[in-house]
């Protein structure tokens, strides 16, 4: 007995004993909060909340977070674009959605309500608009596009919900961009061949600024103005590599560059109460931060000083009131979902609203690093490693963790539950922005085009020699684990590197190619079929090289497949014909996990707690050990 009392002493001083093993219910319940968004005169706050299998829409007030009004369409309705048009008044949209991994789509007419719930009209027309301006000095009226015709601008009366032109375009497709007097300055979109412009006004005619080939981005976007107007604030990417943010004379196109990363593109921009004085730009270059760029501006002083003081924490901020006295702000991090703060200047203190996940416990939760690695070809990717707590970071099994999308979306810095989760059973987990992804310039995006199973697949397997080479992962012990795009790539990685996986598992991936070309939602309307055609190669013998199906002879990894049979985005004759493919050459998968009323993901609370239980299992049969292969509904 003494002998066993000192091992475990010893283990605790060393600083390896087992972390409590949280539920794995609590990392997939639903959050109190999706977005949080401040009225203009900070007395109220409009909180998007999700659900299993909706979100609902509810207006609080601050001084007592009593309930004012609340908005529920039923199940698969998602709120999306909620703005305050004044004090009073809210503008919203709803989208459909089926599934957890699904982008919400089908967006439905806009919507605007008193804060109560009453005065509710429905804009007509049938189409989706785009809230281009609130136009402030303005209280019944806003600026939007429609989606028919998208070319137009309209200034949207939200009391009765008429329409009046005030300007059009020389693009297909687009939106515009007005000065502080509501005066139309640039329009910038793309034309029906795919192709990008920007344009500016020049008193009643338009002159072009920029135009790229089809897909390929815009170098040159306008994001807003000076406060008098005379300069406007432009997003560069010369050649496609990471934007910067200049400040220029808009006819002669002069200026300098005022904040540049060089890694990444902005995420957000800060602006003043007063909508009027540009104060910062956010980074998501590792751990997310702020650079100010208006040092003599009084507001910038406030905002830099609530960043500071969160350390080891993001701020980001949801609205500023127009008396620029109530600053609202959702403060999080890698292993804290995160809580909202109202901060009031005249007081000087900040005041809790709401919690993210309260019954997560950040200092149970392990920290998430950002690392860096060069590939094969000397491009450096960028993306994080995550460690379980308490662990000395050397030697331990491995899982790889692609994103989805794959164009477009990046892995970043914050509360992730599934990573948290797997870190939480001892496992490393690696989160690669693989070439393809977004956040890093469109031509590091572009690269990816028709290479989903050549580099985009390298760039994986380069990360995980890394790992290796450094230590951090046990080679004899790596399994890959991605959902949609990301089950391609764990299927695709174990044809390719059959030596380097013990398992993987495809969560509602993309095994075919050509089904996605013939069958998924995407495929179904014009601008999709363009956007497959372009990303996906243009040969038969390509797509075939690339899609895992073809290639399952050479699997030696065990395989957990994961598919929802109602997938509309991924359909589930992907993963029906994998299946058929390797039982000809005399393989089956391991385990297959099929749920007939789920869709692209899955929403219900059950299903994920069935779902991951045998995930922990089939990960602690190939790579864990006593730390990493029990299982806690």
């Amino acid at each position: 007995m003494r002998h066993l009392l000192a091992i475990l002493l010893l283990l605790i001083l060393s600083g390896v004993a087992t972390a409590r093993e949280v539920p794995i219910k609590d990392f997939f319940k639903d959050a109190e909060f999706e977005s949080v968004l401040l009225s203009p005169d900070g007395e109220h706050i409009a909180v998007v909340m999700p659900r299993s299998d909706r979100s609902l829409l509810v207006v609080l007030k601050v001084d007592d977070k009593s309930v004012v009004g609340s908005w529920d369409y039923g199940k698969d309705y998602y709120f999306q674009r909620v703005t305050w048009a004044n004090n009073e008044r809210l503008l919203y949209a709803t989208s459909f959605k089926t599934g957890r991994f699904d982008f919400q789509v089908g967006l439905r007419d806009l919507y605007a309500s008193d804060i109560d719930g009453s005065s509710r009209i429905v804009i007509p027309h049938g189409n989706f608009y785009g809230i281009v301006d609130t136009l402030p000095g303005e209280r019944d009226s806003v600026l939007v596009t429609r989606s028919i015709d998208n070319s137009f601008l309209f200034k949207l009366n939200v009391y009765n919900g008429k329409i009046t032109r005030v300007a059009s375009s020389p693009l297909d497709s687009g939106s515009f961009l007005v000065d502080h007097q509501a005066n139309v300055r640039y329009a910038y979109g793309v034309m029906n061949d795919g192709s990008q412009a920007t344009y500016r006004r020049d008193g009643e005619s338009w002159s072009l600024v920029e135009k790229g080939a089809p897909f390929e981005g815009l170098s040159f976007l306008p994001v807003g103005f000076s406060a008098d107007d005379k300069q406007a604030f432009v997003l560069k990417s010369p050649g496609g590599r990471a934007q910067s943010l200049w400040r220029i004379d808009p006819v002669t196109g002069e200026g300098k560059e005022v904040s540049r990363n060089g890694t990444v593109d902005p995420s957000r921009l800060l602006w003043s109460s007063d909508n009027r004085t540009l104060l910062a730009v956010r980074y998501d270059d590792g751990i997310p931060y702020w650079d100010f760029i208006a040092p003599d501006h009084p507001e910038t002083a406030l905002f830099a000083g609530l960043v500071k003081a969160f350390p080891g924490k993001v701020v980001a901020f949801s609205g500023i009131s127009e008396d620029g006295n109530r600053v609202l702000m959702h403060v999080y991090s890698d292993r804290d979902p995160g809580q909202v703060y109202l901060f009031d200047r005249k007081a000087g203190q900040a005041r809790f609203l709401l919690s993210s996940m309260e019954w997560i416990k950040p200092d149970e939760m392990s920290q998430m690093k950002p690392v860096s690695v060069k590939t094969r070809d000397g491009l450096v990717i960028h993306g994080y490693l995550t460690v379980p707590a308490g662990s000395d970071g050397k030697g331990l099994p491995l899982i790889v963790n692609p994103h989805g999308g794959p164009h477009g979306p990046r892995d970043e810095w914050g509360f992730n539950p599934e990573v948290q989760l797997l870190a939480n059973r001892g496992y490393a987990v690696l989160q690669m922005n693989y070439r393809g992804s977004g956040g890093y310039g469109s031509r590091f995006e572009f690269s990816g085009y028709r290479k989903w199973g050549t580099t985009m697949q390298d760039d994986l397997t380069d990360s995980v020699r890394w790992a290796v080479a450094q230590g951090i992962a046990d080679p004899a012990r790596v399994c890959i684990y991605g959902a949609s795009y990301g089950g391609y790539a764990a299927l695709m990685s174990a044809v390719r590197e059959p030596d380097l996986y013990r398992c993987t598992v495809g969560y509602v991936g993309v095994y075919d190619l050509d089904v996605q070309r013939r069958n998924s939602d995407t495929a179904q309307s014009e601008y999709g079929r363009s956007y497959l055609n372009l990303v996906y190669p243009e040969s038969a013998a390509e797509r075939h090289a690339q899609s895992p199906i073809y290639g399952v002879d050479r699997i030696k990894a065990a395989v957990m497949l994961v598919h929802g049979a109602k997938d509309e985005r991924v359909p589930i004759k992907n993963m029906h014909e994998l299946v058929d493919r390797m039982a000809a050459v005399g393989k089956k998968p391991e385990q297959i996990v099929v749920e007939k009323k789920e869709a692209h993901g899955f929403r219900d609370i059950d299903n994920n707690v069935n779902l991951y239980t045998k995930m922990l299992a089939f990960f602690g049969k190939h790579i864990g050990d006593k730390q990493a292969t029990a299982q806690t509904p």
